[in-house]
Formats: structure tokens, C-alpha cells, sequence
């Protein structure tokens, strides 16, 4: 789909009909003062209070605004990527619908993007939420995953953050991949910056998520590490293992060996054999299981044309200097 708008501001929300109106208002203040071509993507994930009726009356009455209703919950990552579907901005900002994001700083991501970044982060930075069950076990995971993935942001969990369109429209969302976006782009060898953003406290309704979702973010860290690293080389991950496992395997049987031949030690009713032969056997599923993904990434690459590499830009002579 062809931009024919500067901007997209793309917000997945769930039963937020008590913050949606003042939302609205600021998000419009906002928009009006950059004086760019815009609109509003809500999308509806399967709200069952009256989000959808306001976004409704918002729509009528507003041509900017553009919303997106699922039939049930399918979560905040399909809300993201079915708003990056029917976004038309060369930029599109992603923000929630709790009111925890200030829409003033938008401008700030949009001067990023103007400088050249492809995608800008929000960092929450004096976060106004409770320590233990939310901020804390925030910190641990940013930690890990900047330490995982090689792209070190104070906040992957912020919503709010901008893109290029060319960027985020490559992007394929499953799971809860939504916050690991900075991640999975930078495999494709963008610049990614962060800037300090206002955090408000919830005024309405009540938080979507919990400590539960510690456990698919791990993970979903795990899906992202291997298709960042080893997405178009599976065989080099299974194939370490499985030259490990082997290797050890004969390793133990060699010795045992020798220890028979040498000093007479019985091989029979030692579990040293059994282990050697179980590393031997693993080491074979390893490597025969990296050969199997290895035909799976080719089907997933070549039956959907998806690219290896990205271009940036190419500088080139004119038909008739090449000639």
C-alpha cells in the first residue's frame, strides 16, 4: 500500500472506553499543532464495553480517524500488526490507550525520524507504576534481552514508538513479538535510537497484563534470538550441539575402550556406556534435526520471496554510462 500520509498513529486498546475521549482530545491538540498529514488507527481488540460505539461516533464526525474492530481478543501483537496493515503514514507511531503515554511527545520521535533514524523508542524513564510487580521485573527483562539480542534499549516494553514505513511493514508479527520490534528490525541493519518520554499514572480502568506474561516473553526471546542469529543457518546451532553431544559420546566410548584393552576394566555393567551411547544417538538427532530446519528455512525464504538482505540505498551509473 502506497503512503499517502505523513504520518499514521497506530492504538491497540481493550475495554479503554473511559480514556478513549480524552485520548482524542489530545491526540487532535497534538496532531494540529505539527501541521502534518495524518491520521488515527484504533483498533479494537475485542473490546466488550462501549470502545467500539465511542471510536464509532469519533469516526463519523472525524475522517481522520480510522478504526479496526476483531471479532474477539486476539492480543496487543495482532492489534499492532493489523494496525500496521491499514496504516497509510511514511511514518507510523504506535502508542497505548491508557493515558500512560503522553501524545506529546510524538514531535519527539518525529524529529529522530527526520534526523535519519528508522525507528525510535520510547524510554519511560521516571515511570510512574508500581515497583515490584511492574518496574522491577521490567529492569531484569530489559537487561536481558539487550544483553540477548545485541540492541541495547532501556525500555522495550514502552508502546510508544516510531517507525519508518518501509521498516515496519516487512516486520511479521506472531505471539507477543510486538515488544521485541526494535530487535527484529535491526536484522535488517537499521538505526535505531531512544529518547526519554512522560509516563502518566492509569487514571481509568484497569492494567491488561501481569507477571504471567514474564514466562512468554522468555520465551518469545528465545524465537527472536534464533531468528536474529540463525534464521537462514538453523544447521549452525543444531550442528554445534549435535558435534558436542557426538563428540563427548566417543570421547567416553574411546576411554572405555582403552580401558578394556589396557587394564581388562568390564564395559558391560558400567553407566558410563549407556551415557556414551545416549550423547552418540543425541548428537545424530541434533545434526539430523539441523538438516531438516535447514530445508524448512529455504521453503519459508524462497516459497514466499522473503529476502536475505536488505538495501538500503544503491548509487549506480545511468543505461547510457554503463553502455
Amino acid at each position: 500500500m502506497e503512503s499517502t500520509l505523513d504520518l499514521s498513529i497506530v492504538i491497540p486498546l481493550l475495554n479503554e472506553e473511559e480514556n478513549i475521549p480524552e485520548l482524542y482530545g489530545e491526540l487532535t491538540e497534538v496532531l494540529t499543532s505539527i501541521n502534518r498529514s495524518s491520521e488515527m488507527v484504533f483498533v479494537d481488540d475485542g473490546s466488550t464495553d462501549q470502545s467500539f460505539t465511542l471510536l464509532k461516533q469519533l469516526q463519523e464526525n472525524d475522517p481522520r480517524v480510522v478504526v479496526v474492530s476483531f471479532r474477539r481478543n486476539f492480543g496487543q501483537t495482532a492489534a499492532m500488526a493489523a494496525g500496521f496493515d491499514y496504516a497509510r503514514g511514511a511514518v507510523i507511531v504506535t502508542m497505548d490507550a491508557d493515558l500512560q503515554n503522553d501524545p506529546r511527545d510524538i514531535p519527539l520521535l518525529l524529529e529522530k525520524i527526520d534526523e535519519g533514524c528508522d525507528v525510535v523508542t520510547g524510554w519511560r524513564y521516571d515511570r510512574k507504576d508500581a515497583f515490584i510487580n511492574r518496574r522491577l521485573p521490567s529492569m531484569i527483562a530489559n537487561k536481558i534481552i539487550s544483553k540477548t539480542t545485541g540492541v541495547n534499549l532501556h525500555d522495550y516494553g514502552c508502546t510508544l514508538k516510531a517507525f519508518r514505513q518501509e521498516v515496519i511493514k516487512t516486520i511479521k508479527l506472531y505471539g507477543e513479538m510486538h515488544r521485541f520490534i526494535p530487535a527484529i528490525a535491526s536484522g535488517m541493519g537499521i538505526s535505531i535510537t531512544e529518547v526519554k518520554v512522560n509516563h502518566r499514572a492509569r487514571k481509568y480502568g484497569t492494567s491488561k497484563y501481569g507477571i504471567s506474561r514474564t514466562f512468554r516473553v522468555i520465551l518469545d526471546l528465545l524465537t527472536v534470538k534464533f531468528l536474529l542469529s540463525y534464521s537462514t543457518r538453523p544447521i549452525h546451532v543444531f550442528g554445534m550441539f549435535g558435534l558436542a553431544s557426538s563428540g563427548l559420546g566417543f570421547v567416553i566410548a574411546f576411554v572405555m575402550i582403552l580401558q578394556r584393552q589396557v587394564i581388562g576394566t568390564p564395559m558391560g555393567d558400567r553407566p558410563l556406556l549407556l551415557l556414551a551411547i545416549l550423547l552418540l544417538f543425541m548428537g545424530v538427532q541434533f545434526i539430523t534435526i539441523g538438516l531438516l530446519a535447514e530445508l524448512q528455512a529455504r521453503t519459508y525464504h524462497e516459497s514466499q520471496d522473503k529476502p536475505i538482505y536488505y538495501v538500503q540505498q544503491i548509487l549506480q551509473a545511468d543505461e547510457e554510462m554503463r553502455a
